[in-house]
């Protein structure tokens, strides 16, 4: 994806063999466009990223000082999470979690207050986001720089105000309703806006919605339509995007094949940042995470261990290769190799000498019933045979500890 073509721009190279795109249309809240030449995996993997990766800001903590509407302090706080905020610069701003403040700080989060209190009026008092006022953690406020006519409009509506600023796009300036206040009812409250993904929660989500479409023809045999009558066409209706691919002719036979490489894709924002900013946003965020894994294979072998010995994803630990003449229990195997803590020795099967110049005996096996010599000096009884047993059922035997046994 290090490149597109745009042929709304008037760009196209013929010769460009990577994904190519084609906007037929935009605006202030939507982008349609054509993905082509490219894989379903590779245009789905972008779909994904621009709904749940690309990062985005919004009201993380609510701080309820004051709440006496009808809201409980649960709902009006999850009512003030869901607003849409302006990601104007929040490349430069720090994840809380990545930040090296106590708290949050000027580089990680923004402050928003909000205080509305109806003492007079009779009728309902409505609060809208355009009563939030933003602050920096000293509490000095922040303005909004953009022109505004004699009624206080923003002129450009298609600048984004600066960060953490309410997203407002409706004709009267007054943004998301957020309650209504009866008279003598009161909220303060202050919130604590940090930086995030979708994928943590859908506050942070950049887009609505994102149409994804291909194949309308359904030439790849991919969906079978669900109908009641005897002519599935009659009962639904065919796509607006059938006149950008050819349809199956008629006897043409059916290639097992082929594969899809042209994608309809309708997105529509939030309002957070534009349409086209979160297209270009989901492909940064695409690139970084394919580096990422594209570093964190480069320091693996074929066989998926770390360069410089170690598994992959293990302690860092080697173990050692078998050698050639391979036994059971004993030979050449992961048990019979040289170790590291052996001093070049050997993991010693049953029975065989250890690094530390004692005998693994086997199981009452060998040099009679108990008579194997253990890597503490004593004898390694068979279970209940011979003098010296564990349990008790010879006299006099030497347990591994010097002591007599018996129970």
């Amino acid at each position: 994806m290090a490149g597109y073509d745009d042929y709304t721009n008037g760009y196209h190279d013929a010769s460009s063999s990577g994904p190519r795109i084609n906007i037929r249309d935009h605006n202030e809240k939507t982008i349609d466009f054509v993905l082509s030449n490219t894989t379903l995996s590779l245009a789905n993997s972008l779909r994904r990223t621009m709904l749940a990766e690309i990062p985005t800001l919004a009201i993380d903590l609510v701080e309820i000082e004051t709440n006496t509407s009808v809201l409980a302090d649960e709902f009006l706080a999850h009512r003030m999470g869901l607003l849409p905020l302006s990601t104007r610069g929040v490349e430069e701003t720090l994840y809380t979690r990545d930040c090296d403040c106590d708290e949050f700080c000027d580089n990680c989060s923004a402050i928003l207050r909000l205080h509305v209190a109806n003492r007079t009026l009779d009728q309902n008092l409505k609060v809208f986001a355009r009563d939030l006022v933003v602050e920096r953690i000293d509490g000095s406020a922040v303005h909004d720089p953009r022109p505004r006519n004699d009624a206080g409009l923003v002129l450009d509506q298609n600048e984004l105000p600066p960060r953490a600023f309410p997203i407002i796009m409706d004709p009267a300036g007054e943004g998301p309703l957020i309650c209504k206040l009866r008279k003598g009812q009161e909220i303060r409250l202050r919130c604590i806006v940090k930086k995030g993904i979708a994928k943590e929660h859908a506050k942070w989500a950049p887009t609505a919605a994102i149409g994804f479409e291909y194949d309308p023809h359904n030439k790849l045999r991919h969906t079978t339509l669900w109908y009641e009558g005897d002519d599935a066409k009659a009962e639904w209706p065919e796509s607006k995007n059938r006149d950008w691919e050819e349809p199956e002719q008629e006897g043409q036979r059916f290639d097992y094949n082929a594969e899809p490489d042209q994608f309809f894709i309708n997105l529509e924002g939030t309002g957070v940042m534009h349409p086209d900013q979160v297209f270009h946003a989901g492909i940064s965020t695409l690139q970084l995470k394919l580096g990422q894994v594209i570093q964190q294979l480069q320091g693996l072998t074929v066989e998926g261990k770390e360069i410089g010995g170690g598994a992959a994803g293990g302690d860092g630990a080697f173990t050692p290769p078998a050698e050639p003449m391979a036994v059971d229990m004993g030979g050449g195997t992961a048990y019979g190799s040289g170790t590291a803590y052996g001093g070049g020795g050997r993991t010693p099967g049953y029975g065989q000498t250890t690094a530390y110049g004692g005998t693994t005996p086997a199981y009452g096996g060998g040099g009679g019933a108990g008579g194997q010599g253990t890597a503490y000096g004593g004898q390694t009884p068979a279970y209940g045979a011979g003098s010296g047993s564990a349990y008790g059922a010879g006299m006099g035997g030497a347990t591994p500890y010097g002591q007599r046994p018996g129970y």
